[in-house]
């Protein structure tokens, strides 16, 4: 290759998807670059594209894809590979790691046995104790603490990040040039998230790793992309520098990505409003039962309300109880003491089931809109199936009230006969949240609602939200771990440390003066859609990443 080459060069590519209903172009004509040892961001909608070519240039796109162009690595055109040729290329020189970490572990092995299986495969010369070696190195250089004792753990004995670490100590395992990285800390709160782009900035540092961003999140790009390519419709819109992109975007839709981004600096209004009680949590305790008469605590002591027309953020880290505390509301999870009300009347009565009236006066969405509607029913089925279980409607009258709901979100009335597969991520999250609010209830249960969704899809989501809340008047508990957009929606915030609350209150005084050091850290974990800001901050937390001998500067 030419001493001025690309490592990577995509020339002209498009991807085709063939379905009963015709021919979908999800690439059209792109053409890319990527250098040794560069960071470089592809972010877009869902359905620009991003994820098409990250499965191309490895050749893992599926079956019914058709795909011209080149895509020239060292300068070999990898579509003129066959199998066993892109077989042997993956791993060794092309790794991949992808949004979901615990659902490309397999649960049935150990992370020892996985990982020996993925270092035998591109290095076939060493035998076991080697291997095993290996395997202890890996998962010390990503940040595993005990790495032989932990060999023996199978991959629900590790959190999220912990799992995220497993699977780029894998793809290492080949020494690869390229890290292809799809959506890596979606999943992830702020702190785990800043610690894995740490790592993954730290091993492009080190050894000049080229590593390929794909991503929806602009904090994530500010803070660790030197440059940035965004795509719209299969197409390559813009191309630039990080810096330049984030200061002085050039088009039209990367300037109103940027503009979507929810605040995580700046003023934040004092006015306090006070609202009507209606849900009630006083000292709740919850706990699972790990076998043996063993209990486990999860929830302790826990005690907030949330008034009529508020929207309450329930904050903290991966493993800190918010999503048992909304189980629980549901009915999901009976706590083991302590009292739950909504509008005073207990929602677990001590001595009765579970009262049928107050389950049909609480909604819920979650976080991945596609997995919480069932395929073999059309949208309209899915959001009357609420009102034929509590409401004596006819089916005249249901389909009436599910026209009007798909309408109330945004959606054309005539997309009832529809099926989930039909529709993008966001346009399945407005269905869900139509049969949230199908029953008109007084308290709303939003589960990540928006982690998984592009930014501007995202803002359009909570916009519909607080139009809705206006409308009906119900209280949200909204549990997320995105701190920004807690901030730009909520009036009241509380956080929670292993399953009790370290600090709660209304949220322009737990951002501006946050009263708790682990609040402060969450906040300080933020990515801040700025680069030069995002550079400060890594360089004052982690300055030998930034010596004079260092293969590649930030940005």
């Amino acid at each position: 290759m030419p001493a001025n080459a690309p490592l990577l060069s995509i020339e002209g590519l498009s991807v085709r998807y063939r379905g009963y209903s015709g021919e979908v172009t999800a690439v059209n004509q792109v053409s890319l670059r990527l250098d040794a040892g560069e960071i470089v961001a592809v972010i877009g909608e869902s359905g620009a594209g991003k994820s098409a070519i990250a499965q191309a240039i490895p050749g893992l796109l599926p079956a019914n894809a058709e795909i011209s162009g080149k895509i020239l690595f060292q300068g070999v055109d990898l579509l003129d590979l066959n199998h066993a040729q892109l077989s042997a290329l993956r791993g060794r020189e092309i790794a991949m790691i992808f949004q979901d970490p615990s659902s490309s572990l397999d649960p049935v092995f150990c992370v020892g046995k996985q990982l020996d299986e993925s270092i035998a495969l591109s290095e076939p010369h060493l035998n076991a104790r080697q291997r095993k070696s290996r395997a202890v190195a890996l998962l010390s250089q990503v940040g595993i603490a005990q790495p032989e004792k932990r060999l023996k753990n199978f991959p629900h004995q590790f959190s999220g990040g912990q799992i995220q670490r497993i699977m780029i100590a894998m793809a290492l395992a080949g020494r690869p040039k390229i890290l292809i990285a799809d959506e890596p800390t979606t999943a992830l709160d702020v702190t785990t998230q800043q610690e894995i782009l740490d790592l993954l900035f730290s091993l492009n540092q080190q050894f000049g790793m080229a590593l390929l961003l794909i991503t929806h999140d602009m904090g994530v790009v500010a803070d660790i992309a030197q440059r940035v390519i965004v795509m719209r419709q299969g197409k390559v819109v813009e191309n630039s520098t990080a810096k330049t992109l984030f200061h002085t975007p050039e088009h039209a839709y990367t300037r109103q990505l940027l503009a979507a981004i929810p605040s995580t600096h700046g003023a934040l209004t004092s006015i306090k409003e006070s609202f009507e009680p209606l849900l009630q949590v006083d000292d709740v305790h919850i706990s699972y039962s790990s076998g043996f008469g063993k209990k486990h605590k999860i929830i302790n002591g826990v005690s907030f309300s949330v008034g009529k027309g508020e929207f309450l953020g329930l904050l903290g880290e991966s493993g800190s109880g918010k999503t048992t505390l909304g189980r629980s509301l549901l009915g999901v999870i009976k706590p083991d003491s302590g009292n739950l009300t909504l509008a005073g009347e207990p929602i677990y009565h001590p001595r009765l089931p579970r009262n049928k009236s107050i389950k049909s006066r609480i909604g819920a969405i979650f976080q991945n809109p596609l997995s919480s509607l069932n395929p073999r029913m059309t949208l309209g089925q899915s959001i009357a199936e609420p009102l034929q279980t509590h409401r004596g409607m006819n089916d005249s009258q249901i389909l009436q009230r599910v026209k009007s709901l798909i309408d109330q979100v945004g959606l054309p009335a005539e997309w009832h006969q529809k099926y989930p597969y039909e529709l993008s991520g966001g346009q399945c999250q407005r269905i869900a949240i139509a049969r949230a609010i199908a029953l008109n209830p007084q308290l709303l249960i939003a589960d990540e609602p928006t982690s998984a969704l592009d930014v501007s899809i995202q803002e359009s989501i909570l916009t519909l939200l607080r139009n809705l809340q206006k409308e009906y008047q119900f209280a949200c508990l909204f549990i997320s771990h995105d701190l920004a957009v807690v901030r730009s929606l909520c009036q009241s915030a509380l956080v929670l440390k292993n399953g009790a609350v370290v600090e709660q209150g209304r949220v322009f005084e737990l951002f501006s003066r946050p009263a708790s050091d682990y609040t402060r850290s969450l906040i300080d974990s933020i990515p801040a859609a700025d680069p030069v800001y995002q550079e400060q901050k890594r360089r004052a937390r982690a300055p030998w990443l930034f010596a004079e001998n260092t293969a590649v500067t930030t940005h």
